[in-house]
């Protein structure tokens, strides 16, 4: 199966290509990264760690793949859409979209198959599922989620963070938007009820925490994940991969990928 890479030379796309090289299914068709970076001409293989894979990083362009994964900013998105081809599936782990990228990012769906998720990661994929559960098993509780990422990150907070506080309003059938905290400061006074509280911490090398905290009366319940090691996201972006080529065209979710039956709830990329 042939594999495009868009962000091959940042810290996900590097372990995507290190892992694709290392599985015996899988060939590196491109690896795509910004027009003039530092690594441009370079061998993929090379900037992964691995031995020479005779592919040099260059700036996103036509290429006959069977399937484009996508782990840059916004901006790289945008301009691989460009360039893939109709019915071609995509993979996109890229956070931080605006609205227009966002719709674009949805009507692409229409030509191919698309995953587009925050978090790659099969144990979030649970988490995800565990959290409509407890929304909407427990419709009063106040629902705090918190978030830990490296120092280096961009965005704030993050797409998985996002993609659970959908979640939940999903299940509480409330829009998002209109419930949401994004911390607090100051006199704020009581706790208002229905409102979903979201925090972002950021320092060290962590590669993922997140917590989502429903507090009743009486009882807490909460649903942490950690994430050890970053290379779990990239094996799941291929599963993913692996699962869109063949299907037609649509928007799917990690819940399909991994069959755990979705509730419904849509991902943070496509909510205000």
């Amino acid at each position: 199966m042939r594999v495009a890479v868009v962000g091959a030379a940042g810290r996900m796309g590097r372990l995507v290509v290190g892992a694709i090289l290392d599985a015996p299914d899988l060939h590196l068709a491109a690896a795509f990264g910004r027009e003039g970076a530092a690594a441009s001409g370079s061998d993929a293989g090379t900037l992964c760690g691995r031995a020479p894979a005779g592919v040099s990083l260059r700036p996103v362009g036509d290429v006959v793949a069977d399937v484009w994964v996508d782990f840059s900013l916004p901006a790289g998105l945008d301009l691989a859409l460009n360039h893939i081809r109709p019915g071609v599936p995509l993979v996109t782990g890229t956070t931080g979209l605006d609205a227009r990228l966002r719709d674009r990012l949805d009507a692409t769906a229409a030509t191919r198959p698309l995953v587009a998720a925050a978090n790659f990661s099969t144990g979030v994929a649970l988490l995800r599922s565990l959290a409509r559960i407890a929304a909407s098993t427990l419709p009063s509780a106040d629902v705090e989620i918190i978030e830990t990422h490296h120092r280096h990150k961009r965005d704030a907070p993050s797409g998985t963070a996002l993609a659970l506080a959908s979640d939940v309003a999903a299940s509480r059938g409330v829009d998002l938007a209109s419930v949401i905290d994004h911390g607090r400061h100051g006199e704020t006074g009581p706790r208002a009820e229905g409102r979903i509280g979201m925090h972002a911490l950021r320092g060290g090398d962590i590669n993922g925490d997140h917590t989502v905290w429903l507090a009743m009366d009486g009882e807490t319940v909460s649903l942490s994940h950690r994430a050890t090691a970053r290379s779990t996201f990239a094996m799941g972006a291929l599963r993913a991969a692996r699962w869109l080529v063949g299907r037609p065209p649509g928007r799917y979710t990690m819940d399909d990928v991994l069959g755990l039956g979705a509730v419904g709830a849509e991902d943070a990329f496509t909510r205000s």
